[in-house]
């Protein structure tokens, strides 16, 4: 058991089957579930050799220590992504595309983001050790697999990791309301580092202060901002669109 994690939830435990079934040691599965989530599960671990045992929906429960299970939990290998920026940015072959987060501490916006950046192509996630959700199980659920393609790198400094970043020519953009530009100005075809901040709260005065640019997200109706996932989904989109 030394090493090993747990996650939990159809999405994220068929996405670990997919990508990286020889980490996948045990599935639990509810006894009780015999729709076509659990029927399909059953078939992909049978197909990879995984061991399924079927137990009380209680036990279930039990082992996912309150999260949302859906009735599963796996016992898994950590995944190996990179772990440090310089091995996201060497094996590049385009301009990077990396999105920060700063201060997003609810776990399901962590994952939702993961989500985002997953679909539309970013290199890495980054976010500080501090003032920020961690990628626990609740937030690989949330990010349906996405956590098993999108490094998350955690950084002690984050000021000092965007200016490092801006030495190795990537331009860093914020997303602010206050922007003098909007999003659709801003040139991404280059390396770009995307920096979005917590709802409510924004990026932190020094985040801000550090960005090259910053840009907004056009708002039509009633509602004065988006959601932190939503904003990054937007905001990946106008990259992408720009790259072709």
């Amino acid at each position: 058991m030394s090493g090993r994690t747990q996650i939990y939830g159809f999405h994220s435990i068929l996405a670990r089957l997919r990508h990286h079934p020889e980490g996948v040691h045990v599935i639990y599965l509810d006894q009780n579930r015999r729709d076509k989530r659990a029927r399909d599960l059953i078939k992909a671990a049978e197909e990879r050799k995984v061991k399924l045992v079927q137990v009380e929906g209680a036990r279930v429960d039990e082992m996912a220590k309150g999260g949302r299970a859906q009735g599963v939990v796996a016992q898994v290998d950590p995944v190996k992504l990179a772990t440090h920026l310089d091995d996201v940015i060497e094996d590049l072959t385009e301009p990077a595309l990396l999105l920060v987060l700063d201060g997003v501490t609810d776990p399901h916006n962590l994952g939702a983001c993961l989500r985002s950046a997953d679909a539309f192509g970013a290199h890495a996630v980054l976010a500080p050790k501090d003032r920020a959700a961690g990628l626990n199980a609740t937030a690989v659920k949330a990010a349906s697999g996405a956590a098993e393609s999108v490094p998350y790198l955690t950084v002690t400094n984050l000021a000092r990791t965007l200016r490092e970043l801006k030495e190795r020519d990537i331009l860093v953009v914020g997303a602010d309301a206050e922007g003098t530009a909007s999003m659709a100005e801003v040139d991404f075809k280059g390396s770009v580092a995307l920096v979005l901040g917590a709802e409510g709260e924004g990026l932190r005065r020094l985040t801000r202060e550090t960005c090259d640019v910053l840009a907004r997200i056009p708002m039509f109706g009633q509602v004065e901002s988006l959601n932190v996932s939503v904003s990054a989904g937007v905001c990946l989109y106008e990259a992408r669109r720009q790259r072709g």
